[in-house]
């Protein structure tokens, strides 16, 4: 029985190439392979196949797809690992709220299904697997398809795939004191991120949200702008290089967990950060 690779064309698929090897020799498959994106044709192609293992990116569409495997072969499946041993039963780590806890646990399942958190594993630096080429699908599976994606309005630099982040919380008071986060952000070829409760407060969409039910992200930088640092706002940023800290209470939690500090009120702190970007470029 072949081993299965679902991959979706990122970093993270190598990832999940390294984890995949340990189960045997891969092939792989597209999770773009029916157009427009078909997650239940996806996984009832995988599902005729009955292979020994399913392993992919822990994405949302990498989850999605291997869900619905899981339902349609009656098997249990593990998300989110960042370690698996082969075995009866498999021994798998994996991340818990938001990446806070790692449980270990024993998957009795003669057929693995596993998909990889992000930044769990090295990436497999060896030759890519074989593709398997898939018939086309039934019309009944066809059911569920993406016909289009909507980018939010007045959308900039991703905030998955951004360098630098400048995000803000509470602390910057209202929709409109993002006008300065917005202007510093301009200026780095940064993306703007925010808080769960700056969501919550309606100041900014969801998709802006970083933390445990928003983005994950990775950048080199993040600049928080009076985030106090919730867990589960942590839980999204524990991928980025270094972290800037502007708050006026020195003891907030991010305060105490960032790479550098800056004590005072951001309002004054933000305008002369960009004012020094403006006259050292001139």
């Amino acid at each position: 029985m072949t081993v299965l690779l679902v991959d979706d064309h990122t970093e993270l698929s190598g990832q999940a190439l390294t984890l995949a090897r340990r189960f045997g020799e891969p092939r792989s498959i597209a999770i773009d392979a029916f157009q427009p994106f078909a997650p239940d044709a996806l996984a009832a192609a995988i599902a005729r196949l009955e292979p020994a293992a399913v392993i992919a990116a822990g994405t949302e569409r990498g989850n999605e797809v291997m869900a619905r495997v899981a339902a349609r072969m009656g098997l249990p499946f593990a998300a989110n690992c960042v370690d698996a041993t082969p075995g009866n039963p498999v021994l798998v780590t994996r991340q818990r709220w938001g990446g806070q806890l790692l449980e270990e646990a024993r998957l009795h399942t003669p057929r693995p299904l596993l998909t990889v958190a992000p930044h769990a594993l090295r990436p497999d630096d060896g030759p890519p697997p074989a593709e398997i080429a898939l018939d086309r699908p039934d019309d009944s599976e066809l059911a569920v398809q993406v016909l289009e994606h909507v980018q939010p309005a007045g959308a900039g630099v991703s905030l998955a795939e951004a360098k630098v982040i400048v995000s803000g919380g509470r602390g910057v008071g209202s929709k409109e004191g993002f006008a300065i986060l917005e202007e510093l952000a301009d200026l780095l070829g940064a993306a703007v991120g925010c808080s769960r409760a700056v969501t919550s407060a309606g100041w900014r969409p969801h998709s802006d949200q970083v933390g445990q039910t928003g983005t994950k992200v990775s950048p080199e930088v993040y600049v928080a702008c009076g985030i106090s640092g919730a867990t589960q706002h942590m839980a999204g940023l524990k991928g980025a290089k270094r972290i800037l800290a502007i708050n006026s209470d020195p003891q907030a939690p991010l305060m105490l967990n960032a790479d550098y500090t800056v004590t005072g009120d951001l309002k004054e702190i933000v305008p002369a950060i960009s004012a020094e970007i403006r006259r050292r470029r001139s």
